[in-house]
């Protein structure tokens, strides 16, 4: 029954000094059937603990609905495997995560509710947590400490001082954990110049900082005279966005810092100690004046990469631990196995445009409907509309977020990118009645700072050479499924966006990386597994397949390519990751 406290100076457990020494680790963004293993070389790193988010959103994909709690969601499950490698946990349910992941975690359907204030005491706000907080809080209370599990501190708020600083918020949030039987102690993690927004009297304050580690530690000093030290977010690495860099931060030099922070008596936790992966349409985005999408990869730089292999940066930190605390020593495993198979052809094809039957039903309006008003997290929104007019046109619109494909007659006319600041283009209409279809992604709602109220698809009116376009048919193309899909080997190269299939017979699965070299911008499925998003653009051009998505025989790969498909139509499979040029 470990029972955490604390003293003016350290953590104690079960009455005894005690560091924590934790590593991040998002079991949505690993396959659950690799959760053991990853934990295993937590453990086998030095590591006592373990810290992970929870993700609102996924959890609770419908308004007022149960939790999901299965399969790649199992929650319970991840903190029996993390207790049976002798582990304790660290978690953090929300609401907000940030994580680099899809609108911090929040439910995108928060975002129906007009003028919402999200993070806030806003009553549709705080009774949304109140219902996924006692749904969730049941489920994770046989695995506290005093129940005898090994959970043995939870996050109140996340980095909220850089958000906002209302303390009767916070302490809502705080009696909402303790009528749930929380019964471990709470604490919040701010960066340096947020701390003493962040917090709230009576809850344990901590740390975010990937540097400099003593002004950090002297930061939160400053704002709580005593009790334990601890630094929540060690950044050993960081996230990419497309159009970038691959950023890495160097191995000895994290080492040093590493060894700076624990020499100072400091607890800590890596973030990340393994990454993982955004899979599907669930990576985040920045919005700091210009929206800047998060890459599908979560790798992150860190210990454990992407594949959950050990890297040189595991390996100068585990030195660094054993001088600071006990290492079991046992042999560390070799990198797993892989898959290497070029050529892979998808020789069959189904356009977008030919299939919207089976994959979303329209809606009629006068002006284009949100994807949050359309009850849709995450994909894409077709818009539809006629224009009666030939010749020269001007379309306007008042925002479009993300990203949008304009067809007109199902011919490609322009593309606007909300990262541009692009909001206008210029055609001609070749004749009375022509069919004007805008395709919107959603690339990732914003999972930092005031940005957060995010919603998606085209954003309110929009204007025809100055005039209000008015008639609109909004369909929500969520591609949760494809199992509608028809596909056909084409005679002729299709127009607009098409899905691609092709198969490959595997005698073992295994690891491998579906390298998208040569194709434009879309998304990947295997065996009917969302993989997440490709683009030309970069720095990533590979995408994660674990093993157990694979199977013996015949297995099944399908791109949505938004643009062109290349001549030969191949991907391959390789044996190791192509995330990008590094910085210089």
């Amino acid at each position: 029954m470990p029972i955490l406290q604390t003293d003016d100076q350290h953590f104690l457990l079960d009455g005894q000094p005690f560091r924590i020494l934790s590593g991040g680790l998002h079991y949505f963004r690993v396959h659950p059937e690799q959760w053991a293993d990853r934990l295993r070389k937590a453990r086998a790193m030095g590591l006592n603990t373990i810290e992970t988010y929870v993700p609102w959103n996924l959890h609770q994909p419908v308004p007022g609905g149960e939790l999901v709690l299965d399969g790649p969601l199992d929650l319970p499950r991840f903190l029996e495997l993390a207790a049976a490698e002798g582990l304790y946990v660290l978690l953090r349910p929300g609401p907000f995560i940030c994580a680099e992941f899809e609108g911090g975690g929040l439910p995108s359907w928060l975002l129906g509710h007009d003028g919402i204030r999200l993070r806030s005491t806003d009553p549709r706000f705080l009774s949304a947590v109140e219902h996924y907080l006692t749904l969730l809080l049941p489920a994770v209370a046989p695995h506290l400490g005093p129940q005898g599990g090994p959970v043995i501190a939870v996050q109140l708020e996340n980095e909220y001082g850089a958000f906002g600083d209302d303390t009767d918020y916070l302490r809502r949030l705080a009696d909402i954990l303790d009528r749930n039987g929380v019964d471990v102690p709470l604490f919040t993690c701010d960066q340096p110049q947020d701390l003493a927004r962040g917090g709230l009297p009576g809850v344990l304050r901590t740390v975010n900082f990937g540097s400099r580690v003593g002004p950090g530690l002297a930061a939160l000093r400053q704002v709580q005279p005593t009790g334990p030290l601890m630094c929540t977010e060690f950044w050993i690495g960081w996230f990419d966005r497309w159009g970038g860099v691959h950023v890495v931060r160097d191995a000895e030099h994290t080492a040093a810092a590493l060894d700076e922070l624990l020499s100072a008596g400091a607890s800590v936790n890596l973030y990340m100690f393994h990454g993982g992966t955004s899979f599907g349409f669930t990576n985040g985005a920045n919005d700091k004046h210009t929206y800047h999408p998060t890459v599908t990869s979560y790798d992150y730089d860190a210990p454990l990469d992407e594949a959950g292999d050990i890297t040189d940066k595991y390996l100068a930190l585990r030195d660094v631990i054993a001088r600071h605390a006990p290492v079991p020593d046992t042999p560390l495993p070799p990198p797993s196995k892989k898959i290497c198979h070029l050529g892979v052809e998808l020789g069959e094809a189904a356009t977008l445009f030919d299939a919207l039957d089976v994959l979303g039903n329209p809606v009629a309006s006068e002006i284009p409907v949100t994807m949050e008003r359309l009850g849709q997290s995450f994909g894409f929104v077709l818009y539809e509309t006629r224009l009666e007019r030939p010749g020269p046109a001007l379309l306007e619109f008042e925002a479009v977020h993300d990203r949008a494909q304009i067809f007109v007659d199902g011919q490609p006319v322009a593309v606007l990118e909300r990262e541009r600041h692009e909001r206008t283009a210029a055609f001609t209409v070749p004749r009375p009645g022509a069919v004007l279809r805008v395709l919107v992604e959603n690339q990732g709602r914003v999972n930092y700072g005031p940005a957060l109220h995010d919603r998606k698809g085209i954003i309110g009116r929009v204007t025809l050479d100055g005039q209000p376009l008015t008639g609109w048919v909004s369909r929500p193309l969520s591609l949760a499924s494809l199992g509608g899909l028809t596909f056909a080997t084409p005679d002729t190269p299709r127009v607009g966006p098409t899905f691609r299939r092709g198969h490959l017979d595997i005698e073992e699965p295994a690891d491998t990386f579906l390298d998208t070299t040569g194709w434009t911008k879309g998304c990947a499925w295997v065996n009917g597994f969302a993989l997440g998003r490709y683009w030309s653009r970069g720095p990533q051009r590979s995408l994660y397949v674990p093993a157990p998505v694979l199977r013996p025989g015949r297995n099944e790969i399908v791109l949505l390519e938004l643009h062109a498909v290349p001549g030969l139509a191949t991907v391959d499979l390789r044996d190791l990751p192509a995330l990008g040029p590094e910085e210089e």
